[in-house]
């Protein structure tokens, strides 16, 4: 539910408390978390994969998994912000001015890796910073939001809104360029997309800068950016394939999670040497709109406190199996059951009417927890058994 431990699930194939990031990386603060100072590297990653059977890998915007070097994780080329070694951006104006640039910057690095490998297999990771905080748009493209006459006079649009829309419209717009890049280098045809997020919108409460941060929306889903409810993990995943991926149309039946992209790419790939303790699963046929059924549950885990309203603090530890999700926290207080096709907005509980599989559920999160490396500890930071003081 926050950024580094998607980051690392999405290389790794893992689940993020298996290599030990539970939280984001801070430094100074992550041997407090249990935490390494970086995404450790003896794990495999599926971008070294790529790299031995030929594949130009590259990545290119935010890192946030440590102070690493990121050509040690399976990149022939990266340059990073948020940490990464060497091969960082310089930020001449300014990291916030940066931030103003970041989308602009890390696209044309991108089209320009794209074109001089367009001959050859190539793996691209693109991570924007935008929307994320602050956000501070482009004067021009904030004109456009404030144009007199755009909207009736009584409609009144908060700063904050104004200013989230124009910093997503910023990323959309280069978002184009790379699609208009690969159009005219006739590679879309052979080209996998995938467009997704590491968790859901920040919460209003959030003190740093806040009055810009908490303007993305879950949607109808109960929960934001640290909780455990869909709304701080269920992100959007827009696939794009022309005759494999079904154009148009959306899969709502078919769960998948960041873990499952390495086994994914991997396969696509033709890769040997994938490890067989991945978390993940190859969903290869829910892409091509084929019927798929997964075969382990999904974790997740916050250790730490949740901003906001009561009704966003979820359990610290969840499950899915099925169209069943269970919550529960550390210490075994606050059970939580929905069935999430007839309850996707998780406000009736249902351990009571449906024990049997309450405790089915509670029992594998005890087992998935003893398959946590001892060193990580177990310790719990946050008290998730009661909202954070002076929140209603």
């Amino acid at each position: 539910s926050v950024c580094s431990p998607s980051r690392a699930s999405v290389l790794t194939g893992l689940f993020p408390a298996r290599t030990g990031i539970h939280g984001h990386f801070a430094s100074g603060r992550n041997a407090e978390r249990g935490m390494p100072d970086s995404l450790p590297l003896e794990f495999p990653t599926f971008t070294r994969l790529l790299q031995d059977v030929g594949y130009q890998t590259a990545h290119f915007g935010k890192w946030h998994l440590g102070d690493v070097n990121a050509v040690l994780y399976g990149f022939d080329e990266a340059k990073t912000a948020n940490g990464g070694g060497v091969n960082m951006y310089d930020f001449p104006n300014g990291y916030f001015h940066f931030f103003r640039e970041s989308s602009e910057r890390f696209t044309d690095d991108a089209i320009d890796f794209i074109r001089r490998h367009q001959d050859q297999p190539f793996y691209l990771q693109l991570w924007y910073l935008e929307p994320h905080a602050p956000n501070l748009p482009l004067d021009h493209i904030l004109a456009k939001y404030r144009m007199p006459g755009r909207l009736p006079q009584e409609w009144v649009i908060p700063e904050p809104l104004i200013a989230y829309q124009a910093v997503v419209t910023n990323m959309d717009y280069h978002i184009g360029r790379l699609m208009d890049a690969l159009d005219q280098m006739g590679l879309s045809d052979n080209t996998l997309i995938v467009l997704s997020s590491d968790n859901g919108p920040e919460d209003h409460h959030i003190s740093n800068v806040a009055n810009t941060l908490g303007m993305g929306d879950p949607g109808p889903f109960r929960g934001r950016k640290r909780s455990l409810y869909e709304g701080g993990i269920r992100v959007p995943f827009i696939a794009r394939w022309p005759g494999n991926v079904p154009a148009g149309t959306v899969d709502d039946a078919n769960p998948v999670a960041s873990v499952d992209l390495f086994p994914t790419f991997a396969a696509l790939a033709g890769v040997d040497g994938v490890p067989d303790n991945l978390d993940g699963v190859d969903i290869t046929p829910a892409l091509r709109g084929k019927p798929f059924e997964r075969a382990q549950p999904l974790f997740w885990e916050w250790r730490y406190g949740i901003a906001g309203y009561k009704i966003n603090v979820s359990p610290t530890h969840a499950v899915r199996d099925g169209e069943w999700k269970f919550l529960m926290n550390f210490d075994g207080s606050r059970m939580e059951l929905y069935h999430l096709d007839e309850d996707p907005m998780e406000v009736d509980n249902r351990v009571a009417t449906d024990a049997e599989t309450a405790e089915r559920l509670r029992k594998k999160i005890m087992q998935w927890r003893e398959t946590i490396p001892e060193w990580q500890g177990d310790r719990w930071a946050g008290d998730n058994r009661y909202p954070w003081p002076g929140r209603n």
